[in-house]
Parts: C-alpha cells; sequence; structure tokens
C-alpha cells in the first residue's frame, strides 16, 4: 500500500530532477521517466532499479532489495532509495540518472535477445 502523501512527496521530488510519470499497479506504484520504468513505490518506500554494477552502491549505504510481500525467495531487481536522498536533488539526482540508465541497458538487452 501506498499513502497519497508519500506517493505525492515522491513524484515531486523526483520531478525536480526531470518529468516522471506513475502507474497504480498491484497495490504499488510504478515510476517512469522517459517511458522506461526505474522505480517503484511500495510501502511507503521508494526503489531504483538496480543490476549487477549499481547494487553494490546501495548496499554499502545498507540499503536492501524489494521484496513482493515480504518475501525473500522473490527478490526484485530494485534497491530501497536512501531516505536521505529524497531530501535534497543535488544527492537524488545521481541516485535517479544511475537508475534511469539501469533501465535502460535492460531495455536494450531485452531487443537484442
Amino acid at each position: 500500500m501506498v499513502t497519497d502523501a508519500y506517493r505525492e512527496f515522491v513524484l515531486e521530488q523526483l520531478g525536480r530532477v526531470r518529468p516522471v510519470a506513475a502507474r497504480k499497479m498491484f497495490g504499488a506504484v510504478g515510476i517512469y521517466a522517459d517511458g522506461l520504468f526505474f522505480a517503484l513505490i511500495d510501502d511507503d518506500t521508494l526503489y531504483f532499479k538496480v543490476d549487477d554494477l549499481t547494487r553494490p552502491s546501495y548496499e554499502a549505504e545498507g540499503m536492501g532489495p524489494f521484496m513482493p510481500g515480504g518475501d525473500p525467495k522473490q527478490v526484485m531487481q530494485y534497491y530501497q532509495v536512501p531516505p536521505e536522498a529524497l531530501e535534497e536533488p543535488d544527492v537524488l539526482r545521481p541516485w535517479m540518472e544511475t537508475a534511469i540508465e539501469v533501465a535502460l541497458r535492460a531495455r536494450r538487452r531485452r531487443r537484442k535477445g
């Protein structure tokens, strides 16, 4: 579940970096930039898309993966964004841009394969 207040806060903060769109999905919210699904909100927590190159940055900050329904068997390639990153656009920008790049790389891999 995502509260309206948290959803609006996140979208406002992300929108200060670049335009985003949001769509409801299974009780969560998917977030898109330039048509790329790069983030999601669930349980009033923001997660960005990661891959093997970017995951260590999140782990170094003590952030964990998104697990639908809290099931550790269903870990997804999205990690919690450090909460302090949401407070300042200059801190948020590199996290957000990197997540968008991950989504773009994933799209390119799907098109090749």
